[in-house]
C-alpha cells in the first residue's frame, strides 16, 4: 500500500492491516510523522512531536495488543515519561515528568505508538485566549475554533495527523472538539478511566477519553485505557466490556429520549437543530422507540457547572496565583480570580443544584435507554481576535447556549458521546450527543454506531 494513504485509514482498518502484516508499525509511524511535518504548520495541533521516540517504539513493537502499532497522540494534560507536559501553559514549559499517566501507560500496553503531545487551552480552561505554543485551528475552516480545551486532539484527529487521540473532558472538552471537527468523542462515566498522572481542572468532573474518526476507533481506544487503577482511588472496580467487539447496529426497541428543552429551542442554530432532528428521526427508522422527555433543570446546567469548575480550579491554582499571576493567560487569570472570591453559600447552592440535575437525568434514564440532543447549539465559532469579554450578552449567550449542552452530563457523571450528524451550508460539522446510564458506554456506542453506519457523514473529510 502507498505509504501516503496510511493516515487516511481508520484506526480499525489500520489495526487489521498491521495484524495481517500488510503494513508495519514503522511504515504507519513514518507516514503520520511525514504528514504532521507537511500539514501541522497550518493547524498548530501539536505542542511536542516525538519523532525519534515514536520511531524507536515502532521498531521495537511486538505483535501484541489490540492497538499494536497504531500511532496515537495525547492531550498535553497527561504526563508522559521523559517528554515535556505543559498543560498548554508557558508556566510548565520545562516540566518533564518521570512517569507516564496511567492512560498513556495503558495505550502503550495495548501496543500503540505515541506520536506526540497535543495542543490545548491553558490548564484545560475553555476560556483561555493565549496559546503559547501556537493557536490551534480547525481543519474545516482555519479561521474557526477546533473546540476547547482539547483543541489539538480535535484538530489533529480530523486532519489525519494521528490515528486516534486522547482528550480530557471537564465541562465538554472532548465532545466540543468532536462536534466542531466532525469526529466521534466520548466522555466516559466518571471513574471509568484513571486520572492518575493527569493535570487536574476540577476534580469531581475531570475524565480522560478518546476523540476518534469513527465509533469503532473510539470504542477500541476507550477499551484500551478504561478500568480500575489502584493509583486512582476514584476509579471503579467494574468490568470493562469489549466495546469494539460488542458493537451492534441493531437498535430495534431501544428507547431514545429526546430532551425537549435542548432540541426544540431558539437557542439552537437553525441548521444544527434541523440536522439533529433528522438524525433522531433516522434512529426511529432504524427501529428505536422515540419519545420526548422534559428535563427543566438542564437550562441552568452551564451556570452550575461553570461556578463549580471556577472554584475548583481556583483552589488548584492558589499558589500559582499568589506567586506568578502575570504568567497566566488573561482570560484564565480573570476566571481563576473570580473563582477565588465566590461566596461559600453560592458554591453550596451550585452543589445542591448539581445533585438535583443529576437526579433528574438519572430518573429519565430509568425510563429510556439513552438521551439525545445537540452536542453544541452552534457550529464551530470564529477564533476571537482579542482576549476578554465583549459584552454582558456574550456571557449570557454562553450560559444559555453552547455551554448548557455538554455540561448536564459532566454534572451527572454519566457517559456522553458526540457523533457527526451533518454539515451546515458553510460545510461546518454538526454533532448529535448521546448520553447513557452510568457505566453503560456500550449502549451509547451501539446507538452511535447504528446511526453512523446508516449514513456517510463519517466519510467526509476536511480538504487540508
Amino acid at each position: 500500500m502507498n505509504k501516503q494513504e496510511i493516515p487516511f485509514l481508520s484506526a480499525t482498518e489500520l489495526a487489521g492491516l498491521i495484524r495481517s502484516r500488510e503494513v508495519s508499525p514503522v511504515e504507519a509511524t513514518e507516514a503520520y510523522l511525514e504528514r504532521i511535518a507537511q500539514v501541522d504548520g497550518k493547524l498548530n495541533s501539536y505542542i511536542t512531536v516525538c519523532s525519534d521516540e515514536a520511531l524507536a517504539a515502532a521498531r521495537q513493537a511486538d505483535y501484541c495488543g489490540p492497538m499494536h502499532g497504531i500511532p496515537v497522540a495525547v492531550k498535553d494534560q497527561l504526563n508522559s515519561q521523559g517528554i515535556r507536559t505543559t498543560g498548554g501553559s508557558s508556566i510548565l514549559a520545562d516540566n518533564v515528568p518521570d512517569e507516564d499517566a496511567t492512560a498513556i501507560a495503558r495505550l502503550k500496553e495495548a501496543g500503540s505508538v505515541l506520536l506526540g503531545k497535543l495542543n490545548m487551552s491553558e490548564f484545560a480552561s475553555g476560556d483561555a485566549f493565549h496559546h503559547p505554543y501556537g493557536r490551534p485551528r480547525n481543519p474545516w475552516d482555519l479561521d474557526r475554533n477546533p473546540g476547547t480545551s482539547s483543541s489539538g486532539s480535535g484538530a489533529a484527529t480530523a486532519a489525519f495527523l494521528c490515528a486516534t487521540s486522547l482528550g480530557e473532558d471537564t465541562g465538554g472538552s472532548i465532545r466540543g472538539p468532536a462536534t466542531f471537527c466532525g469526529l466521534v468523542g466520548i466522555r466516559p462515566t466518571w471513574g471509568r478511566v484513571s486520572r492518575y498522572g493527569m493535570q487536574a481542572a476540577a476534580w469531581s468532573m475531570d475524565t480522560a477519553g478518546p476523540i476518534s474518526r469513527t465509533v469503532s476507533d473510539c470504542a477500541m481506544t476507550l477499551e484500551a485505557i478504561a478500568g480500575h487503577d489502584p493509583k486512582d482511588p476514584y476509579t471503579w472496580d467494574t468490568p470493562v466490556p469489549n466495546y469494539q467487539a460488542n458493537l451492534s447496529d441493531d437498535i430495534r426497541g431501544l428507547k431514545v429520549g429526546v430532551v425537549k428543552e435542548r432540541v426544540y429551542t431558539d437557542v439552537v442554530d437553525s441548521e444544527v437543530g434541523e440536522s439533529v432532528i433528522r438524525a433522531i428521526a433516522r434512529l426511529g427508522e432504524l427501529g428505536a422507540d422515540i419519545e420526548e422527555v422534559s428535563l427543566p433543570m438542564m437550562v441552568h446546567s452551564a451556570a452550575v457547572s461553570s461556578l463549580i469548575i471556577m472554584v475548583d480550579a481556583a483552589s488548584l491554582h492558589r499558589e500559582g496565583l499568589a506567586t506568578h499571576l502575570d504568567q497566566y493567560d488573561y482570560n484564565n487569570r480573570i476566571r481563576l480570580l473570580a473563582g477565588s472570591i465566590v461566596p461559600a453559600q453560592a458554591y453550596q447552592r451550585a452543589l445542591k443544584a448539581r445533585q438535583a440535575l443529576r437526579q433528574e437525568i438519572l430518573d429519565a434514564l430509568n425510563q429510556v435507554d439513552v438521551l439525545v440532543m445537540p452536542t453544541s447549539s452552534i457550529p464551530a465559532s470564529l477564533i476571537p481576535d482579542r482576549a476578554g469579554i465583549n459584552s454582558k450578552q456574550e456571557v449570557l449567550d454562553g450560559y444559555a447556549g453552547r455551554r448548557s449542552f455538554t455540561s448536564p452530563f459532566n454534572l451527572a457523571s454519566v457517559p456522553a458521546l458526540s457523533v457527526p450528524c451533518g454539515f451546515t451550508g458553510s460545510n461546518l460539522p454538526i454533532g448529535l450527543q448521546i448520553a447513557g446510564r452510568p457505566f453503560d458506554e456500550q449502549t451509547v456506542f451501539n446507538t452511535a454506531y447504528a446511526y453512523e453506519q446508516s449514513n456517510d457523514w463519517y466519510k467526509m473529510h476536511p480538504d487540508i
